[in-house]
């Protein structure tokens, strides 16, 4: 396994005729000689984007956070980059969509079975060592770095501690209820916060502090379910109270410590609200008006509560209704730390809000997802694509695209496709085309469907359209069936993910190179094997093949406008697999390829990746090769 070098962002070296000179104006400069801000992310998990008091939630008290609401900005219209957990947290922590990285389900995935249509693409297993986070940034910029709290990015070998961060707690994910503890481990999560701020309050510092609530399983105490037994669930109630205590606790810790004017503090949740019954005691709660919930590309799923408090910056008590990604949080906070996002993480899918938190506005751009899963709640491969006012919905069993006006329809409830087929066809052709650039991985048809389930599981009633009712207890009574239908389709079925062992990962910063210019780059953007410009250059790793079988190849190719379309062979124990260069729209944008696959003996072997031409001026970037064993 390879293991993470530190990162350093070094100043660039200046000619001493320069330093005389005065340094480049601007926001960007300005902030480089501020003090960098202290970063506190308070993320939840499951949280519905109206389960808060200040998102119009009656039944919920939370004026904690209505307080930071009104000390800062919330966002009305944030979205989640996946409606599902590990996706929308590696989005946020490398601000590139889960598409790109390959890893678009939950950890480890909802297994194929006979009641779905098509087969799920095997997504990544974790987070990969060569993504760049933002606190391996933060931390190589002088920041001190934790992790309190969930992972879910992977297991051993692919922590919080492989990925930047200094410190790691992870806590616990049940707690039993008391009057001093929620059920979830958010006073011990808090508590660790609270004393590992103390501990680094002379220095600048990123605080990810990531609570298990109000993910299912949770309860309460019987009096805290007794102060809450008119609400739409009495114990989730009671644990969004605590959730609210503790960001409470972190605010007051700010203010002890005198760090709170010079601290961001955000707080999201990772994706939707569960709105359906998946396990005894839920559905945890409604995201109403909205459609659907967690495990849906439907705004129920992917819309998030988002709220930043920076003194000084954001002026207080504000509202944005503009579209934004928790994607956008590492170019915003790198920018805020005074550091530039594109020299510093190299091409990312997120854009910076500094502008935006500061008063101005947002150019326009279209949103994009790409779900080509199953969840456990229902929700079937689909895509959605937001333009201004403009929703698309693709279901990719159907090939059937759903077009909504959201301005008139934030429940989605009215299919304006047949009304406005021409801008349906606009909005799925741009899907498509975003798919294709980033490489994202797609379904196939599934040779053990089962219709009669299919059938009776997604199509005679539809988990989507669950209208909220008085009580959670309601909906759960309708659903029983359904819910041990759902169960009982996957029971001894194992998910596909690529493994965390098994496979053979070749990186750029470990090739043999072979030729005049290519050469390995080692700048954390880049971590790449560039300066291709010869065809007749060429890379080879030493290969140790532990077990004789089958292995898919797959490369990790970045391509400049202009320069795509060369033909490159990869050699290997006999075999050659060749590939066209794929153009990405920048060298260090790198897109995920399967190849093909090829038999491989036990035994050491060479791997070679050779150009055959190469039309345009370079031939590629290549951050790895990996060897995936195909069972």
């Amino acid at each position: 396994m390879r293991r993470k070098e530190p990162i350093v962002l070094a100043a660039p070296f200046l000619p001493l005729a320069l330093l005389a000179l005065p340094l480049a104006c601007g926001p960007r400069a300005a902030r480089a000689t501020e003090p960098k801000p202290n970063i506190v992310l308070i993320l939840a998990d499951d949280l519905g984007v109206n389960d808060l008091s200040c998102y119009g939630r009656k039944d919920h008290s939370t004026p904690r956070l209505d307080r930071l609401a009104a000390q800062g900005l919330r966002f009305t219209s944030a979205y989640c980059a996946q409606p599902i957990c590990s996706p929308s947290r590696a989005a946020l922590l490398t601000g590139k969509h889960p598409a790109r990285l390959h890893l678009t389900n939950f950890l480890p995935g909802r297994a194929d079975a006979p009641s779905q249509r098509l087969r799920q693409p095997a997504i990544e297993g974790q987070l990969p060592l060569e993504e760049v986070t933002l606190a391996e940034i933060l931390r190589g910029a002088g920041y001190a770095t934790a992790c309190i709290g969930k992972w879910h990015l992977g297991g051993e070998g692919f922590g919080p501690r492989e990925q930047g961060f200094d410190h790691a707690y992870p806590g616990r994910a049940v707690t039993r209820p008391t009057a001093a503890e929620g059920s979830k481990g958010e006073h011990d999560l808090t508590a660790e916060a609270e004393r590992w701020m103390e501990e680094n309050k002379a220095r600048p510092f990123f605080l990810y502090l990531a609570h298990n609530t109000p993910h299912i399983p949770f309860d309460s105490t019987p009096e805290d379910a007794a102060r809450h037994k008119d609400a739409f669930h009495p114990a989730y109630a009671a644990v969004i109270e605590h959730l609210d205590a503790c960001a409470g606790r972190i605010a007051a810790k700010l203010d002890a410590l005198g760090l709170a004017q010079r601290t961001i503090v955000i707080f999201a949740s990772d994706n939707g609200g569960l709105h359906v019954l998946e396990s005894p005691g839920t559905p945890a709660t409604h995201n109403t008006p909205f459609r659907a919930g967690k495990g849906y590309v439907y705004e129920g799923g992917l819309r998030v509560p988002l709220i930043v408090r920076w003194p000084g910056k954001v002026r207080p008590g504000a509202a944005s209704d503009a579209p934004v990604v928790l994607t956008d949080l590492v170019p915003t906070l790198l920018e805020a730390a005074g550091l530039d996002p594109a020299k510093a993480a190299g091409p990312l899918d997120g854009a910076s809000l500094l502008r935006l938190l500061e008063g101005g506005e947002l150019a326009p751009r279209t949103l994009f997802w790409h779900f080509p899963n199953y969840t456990n709640q229902g929700g079937r491969p689909a895509g959605a694509a937001r333009d201004g006012r403009w929703k698309l919905v693709e279901s990719y069993e159907e090939g059937r695209a759903e077009l909504y006006d959201l301005a008139r329809d934030p429940s989605e409830g009215k299919d304006l496709a047949r009304e406005e087929p021409g801008r349906a066809a606009e909005l799925r052709a741009k899907l498509a085309a975003w798919r294709r650039r980033i490489g994202a991985q797609e379904c196939a048809p599934n040779p053990e469907l089962d219709e009669r389930l299919h059938a009776r599981l997604y199509i005679e009633r539809d988990p989507s359209r669950i209208a909220a009712a008085a009580t959670a207890r309601e909906i759960a009574a309708a659903w029983e069936d359904w819910r041990k239908g759902m169960n009982e389709a996957v029971k001894g079925r194992r998910p596909a993910v690529t493994p965390a062992k098994g496979d053979i990962r070749l990186h750029a910063r470990d090739a043999r190179v072979h030729g005049d210019t290519l050469r390995y780059e080692p700048e954390p953007w880049k971590d790449t094997l560039g300066y291709w410009i010869k065809a007749g250059d060429w890379a080879s790793w030493e290969v140790d093949v532990a077990r004789a079988g089958r292995y898919e190849v797959e490369v990790l190719q970045g391509c400049g406008e202009g320069s795509g379309g060369a033909e490159v062979a990869v050699e290997v124990a006999g075999g050659s697999l060749a590939f066209t260069v794929q153009e990405t729209g920048h060298f260090q944008r790198f897109v995920q390829r399967t190849i093909g696959a090829v038999e491989l003996p036990a035994g050491k072997a060479t791997l070679a990746v050779r150009p055959r031409s190469k039309p345009g001026p370079a031939v590629m970037d290549l951050r790895r090769v990996v060897l995936r064993p195909v069972e």
